[in-house]
Protein backbone atom coordinates (compact mmCIF):
# COMPACT_ATOMS: atom_id res chain seq x y z
CA UNK A 1 0.00 0.00 0.00
CA UNK A 2 0.98 3.62 -0.66
CA UNK A 3 0.33 4.31 3.11
CA UNK A 4 2.82 1.68 3.96
CA UNK A 5 5.51 2.09 1.80
CA UNK A 6 5.56 6.02 2.68
CA UNK A 7 5.83 5.66 6.07
CA UNK A 8 8.64 2.98 5.67
CA UNK A 9 10.63 5.66 3.97
CA UNK A 10 9.83 8.78 5.65
CA UNK A 11 9.09 7.69 9.39
CA UNK A 12 12.02 7.81 11.95
CA UNK A 13 12.15 4.90 14.61
CA UNK A 14 11.26 4.82 17.84
CA UNK A 15 12.20 1.69 19.82
CA UNK A 16 14.24 0.34 22.97
CA UNK A 17 14.77 -3.38 21.98
CA UNK A 18 15.44 -6.17 24.50
CA UNK A 19 19.26 -7.47 24.07
CA UNK A 20 18.27 -10.76 24.46
CA UNK A 21 17.28 -13.10 21.05
CA UNK A 22 14.81 -15.53 20.93
CA UNK A 23 12.31 -13.57 24.15
CA UNK A 24 8.96 -14.94 23.80
CA UNK A 25 7.77 -11.39 24.06
CA UNK A 26 9.59 -10.95 20.22
CA UNK A 27 5.90 -12.49 18.89
CA UNK A 28 4.74 -9.16 19.46
CA UNK A 29 6.68 -6.41 17.55
CA UNK A 30 8.84 -4.21 20.40
CA UNK A 31 9.73 -1.42 17.40
CA UNK A 32 7.45 1.27 16.38
CA UNK A 33 7.42 3.58 13.70
CA UNK A 34 5.74 6.99 13.29
CA UNK A 35 3.29 6.66 10.29
CA UNK A 36 3.50 10.79 9.33
CA UNK A 37 0.29 10.22 6.89
CA UNK A 38 -2.01 9.15 9.70
CA UNK A 39 -4.48 10.55 10.12
CA UNK A 40 -5.20 12.17 6.39
CA UNK A 41 -5.10 16.31 6.74
CA UNK A 42 -7.49 18.57 6.81
CA UNK A 43 -9.32 16.57 8.93
CA UNK A 44 -13.36 16.43 8.49
CA UNK A 45 -14.13 19.96 6.79
CA UNK A 46 -10.97 21.64 7.84
CA UNK A 47 -11.69 20.46 11.36
CA UNK A 48 -10.00 22.20 14.26
CA UNK A 49 -9.51 19.91 17.47
CA UNK A 50 -8.98 21.13 21.06
CA UNK A 51 -7.53 18.73 23.80
CA UNK A 52 -7.84 15.10 23.03
CA UNK A 53 -9.40 13.94 26.54
CA UNK A 54 -9.40 9.75 24.88
CA UNK A 55 -8.96 7.68 22.16
CA UNK A 56 -10.28 4.03 21.86
CA UNK A 57 -10.92 1.65 18.78
CA UNK A 58 -13.60 -0.85 17.56
CA UNK A 59 -13.68 -3.98 16.41
CA UNK A 60 -13.83 -2.36 12.91
CA UNK A 61 -10.58 -0.96 13.69
CA UNK A 62 -12.25 2.58 13.51
CA UNK A 63 -10.79 5.41 15.74
CA UNK A 64 -12.67 7.55 17.96
CA UNK A 65 -11.64 10.80 19.45
CA UNK A 66 -12.60 12.87 22.21
CA UNK A 67 -12.45 16.52 21.63
CA UNK A 68 -12.55 18.38 24.18
CA UNK A 69 -12.86 21.81 21.86
CA UNK A 70 -10.91 24.04 24.28
CA UNK A 71 -9.20 25.48 21.24
CA UNK A 72 -7.85 29.16 20.70
CA UNK A 73 -11.24 31.07 19.45
CA UNK A 74 -8.95 33.28 16.75
CA UNK A 75 -7.72 30.26 15.64
CA UNK A 76 -11.15 30.06 14.04
CA UNK A 77 -11.11 32.37 11.36
CA UNK A 78 -8.98 29.99 9.91
CA UNK A 79 -11.12 26.46 10.77
CA UNK A 80 -14.38 24.80 11.62
CA UNK A 81 -14.81 24.11 15.50
CA UNK A 82 -14.42 19.91 14.97
CA UNK A 83 -17.14 17.71 17.06
CA UNK A 84 -16.55 16.64 20.23
CA UNK A 85 -16.62 12.50 19.17
CA UNK A 86 -14.67 11.92 15.67
CA UNK A 87 -14.74 8.72 14.28
CA UNK A 88 -11.73 7.83 11.71
CA UNK A 89 -11.49 4.49 9.24
CA UNK A 90 -8.13 2.89 9.34
CA UNK A 91 -7.25 4.64 6.36
CA UNK A 92 -7.09 7.81 8.90
CA UNK A 93 -9.91 9.19 6.98
CA UNK A 94 -12.71 10.84 8.62
CA UNK A 95 -16.06 8.92 8.94
CA UNK A 96 -18.23 11.07 10.58
CA UNK A 97 -18.03 13.60 13.84
CA UNK A 98 -21.22 13.48 16.45
CA UNK A 99 -21.81 14.68 20.23
CA UNK A 100 -23.80 17.27 21.42
CA UNK A 101 -21.49 18.82 24.37
CA UNK A 102 -24.00 19.61 26.82
CA UNK A 103 -25.24 16.22 26.51
CA UNK A 104 -21.87 14.42 26.93
CA UNK A 105 -20.55 16.58 29.65
CA UNK A 106 -17.58 18.37 30.53
CA UNK A 107 -13.77 17.09 30.18
CA UNK A 108 -14.01 14.28 28.03
CA UNK A 109 -11.81 11.64 29.57
CA UNK A 110 -11.93 8.06 28.10
CA UNK A 111 -14.29 5.59 25.87
CA UNK A 112 -14.40 1.97 24.86
CA UNK A 113 -16.70 0.14 22.66
CA UNK A 114 -18.81 -3.12 23.85
CA UNK A 115 -19.38 -6.40 22.31
CA UNK A 116 -22.22 -5.11 20.50
CA UNK A 117 -20.19 -1.97 18.93
CA UNK A 118 -21.98 0.28 21.20
CA UNK A 119 -19.67 3.34 22.02
CA UNK A 120 -19.50 4.10 26.28
CA UNK A 121 -18.04 7.64 26.95
CA UNK A 122 -16.97 9.34 30.11
CA UNK A 123 -16.66 12.60 31.18
CA UNK A 124 -14.73 13.31 33.98
CA UNK A 125 -16.24 16.34 35.02
CA UNK A 126 -19.39 14.74 35.38
CA UNK A 127 -21.56 12.07 37.84
CA UNK A 128 -22.28 9.87 35.16
CA UNK A 129 -21.27 7.53 32.18
CA UNK A 130 -23.09 7.29 28.56
CA UNK A 131 -23.20 4.17 26.18
CA UNK A 132 -24.36 5.66 22.48
CA UNK A 133 -24.77 4.44 19.17
CA UNK A 134 -21.65 5.30 17.04
CA UNK A 135 -23.58 4.97 13.77
CA UNK A 136 -25.60 7.93 14.26
CA UNK A 137 -24.41 9.28 17.66
CA UNK A 138 -27.94 8.46 19.60
CA UNK A 139 -27.47 7.71 23.34
CA UNK A 140 -28.95 4.49 24.05
CA UNK A 141 -27.97 4.69 27.84
CA UNK A 142 -26.86 6.64 31.05
CA UNK A 143 -25.92 5.30 34.25
CA UNK A 144 -26.12 8.08 36.94
CA UNK A 145 -27.62 11.93 36.96
CA UNK A 146 -26.71 14.64 34.88
CA UNK A 147 -25.79 17.28 37.38
CA UNK A 148 -26.38 15.34 40.94
CA UNK A 149 -22.92 13.75 41.98
CA UNK A 150 -21.93 10.86 44.61
CA UNK A 151 -21.69 13.40 47.01
CA UNK A 152 -22.84 14.35 50.84
CA UNK A 153 -25.43 16.75 49.07
CA UNK A 154 -25.58 15.55 45.56
CA UNK A 155 -23.16 18.78 44.46
CA UNK A 156 -19.92 19.01 43.29
CA UNK A 157 -18.71 20.81 46.32
CA UNK A 158 -20.32 17.96 48.34
CA UNK A 159 -18.17 15.42 50.43
CA UNK A 160 -17.67 12.20 48.05
CA UNK A 161 -19.58 9.21 49.31
CA UNK A 162 -18.49 6.04 47.51
CA UNK A 163 -21.39 4.39 47.60
CA UNK A 164 -23.14 1.36 46.70
CA UNK A 165 -25.46 3.20 44.16
CA UNK A 166 -24.78 3.71 40.47
CA UNK A 167 -23.41 7.16 40.29
CA UNK A 168 -20.27 9.07 40.25
CA UNK A 169 -18.11 11.80 41.20
CA UNK A 170 -15.45 12.41 38.78
CA UNK A 171 -15.11 8.82 37.05
CA UNK A 172 -12.15 8.72 34.76
CA UNK A 173 -12.70 5.50 32.55
CA UNK A 174 -15.12 2.54 31.95
CA UNK A 175 -14.57 -0.74 30.53
CA UNK A 176 -16.73 -4.16 30.12
CA UNK A 177 -15.64 -7.68 30.36
CA UNK A 178 -17.07 -10.85 28.69
CA UNK A 179 -19.99 -10.80 30.29
CA UNK A 180 -21.14 -7.50 30.11
CA UNK A 181 -20.66 -5.98 33.14
CA UNK A 182 -19.60 -2.32 33.62
CA UNK A 183 -16.07 -1.17 35.05
CA UNK A 184 -15.99 2.26 36.32
CA UNK A 185 -12.78 3.79 37.22
CA UNK A 186 -14.62 6.38 40.27
CA UNK A 187 -12.10 9.25 41.00
CA UNK A 188 -10.16 11.14 38.79
CA UNK A 189 -9.20 14.10 40.71
CA UNK A 190 -8.56 15.09 44.37
CA UNK A 191 -12.26 15.77 45.72
CA UNK A 192 -14.56 12.95 44.06
CA UNK A 193 -14.85 9.47 44.48
CA UNK A 194 -11.68 7.02 44.95
CA UNK A 195 -13.09 3.44 43.63
CA UNK A 196 -13.55 0.57 41.18
CA UNK A 197 -17.11 0.63 40.65
CA UNK A 198 -18.78 -2.97 38.61
CA UNK A 199 -22.30 -2.41 37.59
CA UNK A 200 -25.24 -4.98 35.50
CA UNK A 201 -25.42 -4.14 31.88
CA UNK A 202 -28.60 -2.48 32.89
CA UNK A 203 -26.43 -0.47 35.14
CA UNK A 204 -27.50 -1.97 38.67
CA UNK A 205 -24.60 -1.76 41.50
CA UNK A 206 -22.95 -5.21 41.82
CA UNK A 207 -19.94 -3.95 44.45
CA UNK A 208 -16.95 -1.85 45.09
CA UNK A 209 -13.48 -1.79 45.99
CA UNK A 210 -10.63 0.72 46.70
CA UNK A 211 -7.02 1.28 45.28
CA UNK A 212 -4.52 -0.87 47.79
CA UNK A 213 -2.22 1.13 49.91
CA UNK A 214 0.84 -0.32 51.57
CA UNK A 215 2.20 0.31 54.69
CA UNK A 216 3.54 3.87 54.68
CA UNK A 217 1.70 5.04 51.81
CA UNK A 218 -1.20 5.97 53.56
CA UNK A 219 -0.93 9.55 52.50
CA UNK A 220 -0.74 8.59 48.95
CA UNK A 221 -4.03 10.03 47.36
CA UNK A 222 -6.02 7.20 45.34
CA UNK A 223 -6.98 8.43 41.77
CA UNK A 224 -7.65 5.71 39.63
CA UNK A 225 -7.04 7.06 36.41
CA UNK A 226 -7.59 4.33 33.97
CA UNK A 227 -9.10 0.73 33.69
CA UNK A 228 -9.34 -1.80 30.90
CA UNK A 229 -10.08 -5.44 31.61
CA UNK A 230 -7.75 -8.03 30.22
CA UNK A 231 -9.79 -11.44 28.33
CA UNK A 232 -8.20 -13.21 31.36
CA UNK A 233 -10.44 -11.50 33.25
CA UNK A 234 -7.83 -9.33 35.28
CA UNK A 235 -8.63 -5.18 35.74
CA UNK A 236 -6.10 -3.37 35.47
CA UNK A 237 -5.90 -0.08 37.00
CA UNK A 238 -3.85 3.11 36.70
CA UNK A 239 -3.16 4.09 40.20
CA UNK A 240 -1.63 7.61 39.25
CA UNK A 241 -0.50 9.38 42.62
CA UNK A 242 1.68 6.04 43.15
CA UNK A 243 2.99 5.37 39.60
CA UNK A 244 2.26 2.21 39.09
CA UNK A 245 -0.49 -0.24 37.91
CA UNK A 246 -2.44 -2.67 40.24
CA UNK A 247 -4.32 -5.50 39.09
CA UNK A 248 -7.30 -7.49 40.65
CA UNK A 249 -9.38 -10.33 39.23
CA UNK A 250 -13.02 -9.54 38.66
CA UNK A 251 -14.33 -9.69 42.20
CA UNK A 252 -12.11 -7.03 42.99
CA UNK A 253 -9.02 -9.32 44.88
CA UNK A 254 -5.79 -7.64 44.39
CA UNK A 255 -3.32 -9.70 42.50
CA UNK A 256 -0.03 -7.70 41.99
CA UNK A 257 1.32 -3.86 40.90
CA UNK A 258 3.32 -3.49 38.03
CA UNK A 259 5.50 0.01 38.36
CA UNK A 260 7.26 1.55 35.35
CA UNK A 261 10.56 3.39 35.85
CA UNK A 262 11.31 7.28 35.70
CA UNK A 263 14.68 8.77 35.71
CA UNK A 264 14.88 12.48 34.67
CA UNK A 265 16.72 12.91 32.07
CA UNK A 266 17.46 17.03 33.94
CA UNK A 267 18.77 17.75 37.12
CA UNK A 268 15.10 18.05 39.24
CA UNK A 269 16.87 20.47 42.09
CA UNK A 270 14.74 23.54 42.51
CA UNK A 271 11.79 22.69 40.27
CA UNK A 272 8.67 20.18 40.29
CA UNK A 273 9.72 16.78 38.90
CA UNK A 274 8.14 13.23 38.62
CA UNK A 275 4.72 14.72 39.45
CA UNK A 276 2.72 13.77 36.05
CA UNK A 277 2.28 10.18 36.44
CA UNK A 278 4.55 7.25 35.54
CA UNK A 279 1.09 4.88 34.51
CA UNK A 280 -1.47 7.10 33.35
CA UNK A 281 -3.63 5.20 30.69
CA UNK A 282 -2.74 1.70 28.97
CA UNK A 283 -3.65 -0.77 26.27
CA UNK A 284 -3.09 -3.88 25.79
CA UNK A 285 -1.64 -5.92 22.69
CA UNK A 286 -3.73 -7.23 19.97
CA UNK A 287 -2.42 -11.22 20.73
CA UNK A 288 -4.31 -13.90 21.48
CA UNK A 289 -2.16 -13.63 24.70
CA UNK A 290 -2.72 -9.77 25.25
CA UNK A 291 1.34 -10.58 26.14
CA UNK A 292 2.41 -6.84 26.60
CA UNK A 293 0.96 -3.91 28.16
CA UNK A 294 1.71 -0.47 26.27
CA UNK A 295 1.40 2.47 29.06
CA UNK A 296 1.54 6.14 28.84
CA UNK A 297 4.25 7.65 31.12
CA UNK A 298 3.70 10.95 31.39
CA UNK A 299 7.11 11.80 33.50
CA UNK A 300 9.13 10.20 30.48
CA UNK A 301 6.53 11.33 28.17
CA UNK A 302 7.23 8.49 26.11
CA UNK A 303 5.06 4.95 25.70
CA UNK A 304 6.09 2.42 27.87
CA UNK A 305 6.26 -1.42 26.39
CA UNK A 306 5.59 -3.88 29.69
CA UNK A 307 5.44 -7.77 29.98
CA UNK A 308 1.67 -7.91 31.10
CA UNK A 309 2.47 -10.91 33.46
CA UNK A 310 6.34 -9.85 34.80
CA UNK A 311 5.69 -6.08 34.51
CA UNK A 312 9.38 -6.24 32.77
CA UNK A 313 10.04 -3.04 30.52
CA UNK A 314 10.50 -4.41 27.99
CA UNK A 315 11.22 -1.46 25.03
CA UNK A 316 9.43 2.32 25.03
CA UNK A 317 9.09 4.34 22.10
CA UNK A 318 8.67 8.11 21.40
CA UNK A 319 11.05 11.38 21.08
CA UNK A 320 10.11 13.22 24.39
CA UNK A 321 8.16 16.55 25.10
CA UNK A 322 7.55 18.66 21.72
CA UNK A 323 5.46 19.00 18.66
CA UNK A 324 7.35 17.43 16.47
CA UNK A 325 6.54 14.66 14.27
CA UNK A 326 7.40 11.60 16.90
CA UNK A 327 7.25 13.83 19.85
CA UNK A 328 3.92 14.36 22.49
CA UNK A 329 2.86 17.40 24.22
CA UNK A 330 0.97 15.67 27.73
CA UNK A 331 -0.30 12.55 26.16
CA UNK A 332 -3.50 11.13 27.57
CA UNK A 333 -5.24 8.67 25.38
CA UNK A 334 -3.74 5.19 23.96
CA UNK A 335 -5.50 2.72 21.76
CA UNK A 336 -4.19 -0.48 19.80
CA UNK A 337 -5.82 -2.06 16.76
CA UNK A 338 -6.12 -5.29 15.47
CA UNK A 339 -2.85 -4.93 13.49
CA UNK A 340 -1.17 -3.74 16.12
CA UNK A 341 -1.05 0.01 15.83
CA UNK A 342 -0.57 1.89 18.63
CA UNK A 343 -2.50 5.73 18.45
CA UNK A 344 -2.02 8.48 21.02
CA UNK A 345 -3.71 11.27 21.56
CA UNK A 346 -2.59 14.39 22.82
CA UNK A 347 -4.16 16.73 25.38
CA UNK A 348 -2.00 19.77 25.14
CA UNK A 349 -0.46 18.76 21.29
CA UNK A 350 -4.37 18.39 20.44
CA UNK A 351 -3.67 15.72 17.84
CA UNK A 352 -3.02 11.75 17.57
CA UNK A 353 -0.29 10.19 15.76
CA UNK A 354 -0.19 6.64 14.63
CA UNK A 355 3.03 4.18 15.09
CA UNK A 356 3.46 1.08 13.62
CA UNK A 357 4.87 -2.07 14.62
CA UNK A 358 8.49 -3.17 12.84
CA UNK A 359 8.13 -6.68 12.14
CA UNK A 360 9.17 -8.44 15.11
Amino acid sequence: MKLIARSRSLAGTFSLLLAIAGHPAFAQALEFRLNPDWPQIPLGDNWLTGGLGGICVDQRDHVFLLNRQNVVEDDLDGARLAPPIIELNPQGEVVQGWGDPDLLGGRLHDCQPDADGNLWIVAAATGFIQKYDPADGSLLMQIGETGVFDSSDGSREGEPLNSDRSRFFLPSAVDTDSNGNIYVADGELPGGNTRIAVLDARGNFLRQWRLRREPGEKGVIELPHCIRVSDDDRVYVCDRRADRIQVFDLSGNFLNHIAPGFTPLSDPAGRASGVRGNAVVLDFSPDPEQRHLYVINQNSVAVEVLDRHSGERLASFGHGPGRYPGQFELPHGIAVDSRGNVYIAEQEGRRVQQFQPADP
